[in-house]
């Protein structure tokens, strides 16, 4: 049986710690959450250029229940048609643990011949990104196939790939710090494991 350690109060004072509209981010949070236990969470920020060329803030909160995958988004906007005073816009979204199809981590390490790993000192990769599908997207990548052959001048179709590709969040070390690269892949190993759980019992 799948043992939970409820770190609500963590995700909490990471929410309230980095100071980006604490109580607003909080409240979309935990309205997702609907009481369940939170296994695992990650907060991460990243401006946004708009329409102006102004920068906004946005900050994405990704959570870890014993059965869902929580997505939270917040973004700051400047007066408009919607809203005459500056104002924030909050996007959850919930996905069953079952419906996760893939967890990709692609990982980025500079000189590797000297990367000790692990055991190291720096162990932290340079850039880390965590990718989710679950199917709610699907993404065609098309281009004209070929035969092999530099001289033949027929046209054989295309060729492509069909991917999944809901969610993605790429963090660096030298942007964000090589604490951020760590709690994406701390995430993304705490996703893995309950989504090989989650697989085994559809």
């Amino acid at each position: 049986m799948h043992r939970v350690t409820d770190r609500s109060h963590d995700l909490r004072s990471a929410i309230e710690a980095s100071g980006y509209y604490p109580d607003v981010v909080a409240e979309a949070v935990f309205a997702a959450v609907a009481g369940e236990s939170v296994e695992a969470h990650l907060l991460h920020h990243e401006p946004t250029i708009d329409e102006r060329d102004e920068v906004r803030r946005h900050a994405t909160v990704l959570v870890l229940t014993p059965s869902r995958l929580i997505l939270a988004h917040t973004d700051e906007h400047a007066p408009d048609d919607v809203l005459p005073a500056p104002y924030t816009s909050s996007t959850t979204e919930a996905v069953d643990l079952g419906s996760v199809r893939t967890v990709v981590v692609n990982r980025m390490v500079a000189n590797p011949e000297t990367y000790a790993g692990a055991s190291a000192a720096m162990p932290v990769p340079n850039e880390a990104v965590l990718s989710v599908g679950w199917g709610a997207v699907n993404r065609i990548d098309l281009e004209p196939a070929s035969c092999g052959d530099p001289a033949c001048e027929a046209d054989h179709g295309y060729t492509g790939v069909l991917g999944s590709d809901d969610f993605s969040l790429r963090v660096s070390a030298a942007a964000e710090g090589p604490e951020a690269v760590n709690d994406l892949l701390d995430f993304a190993r705490s996703l893995s494991a309950r989504t090989v759980g989650a697989a085994s019992v559809r």
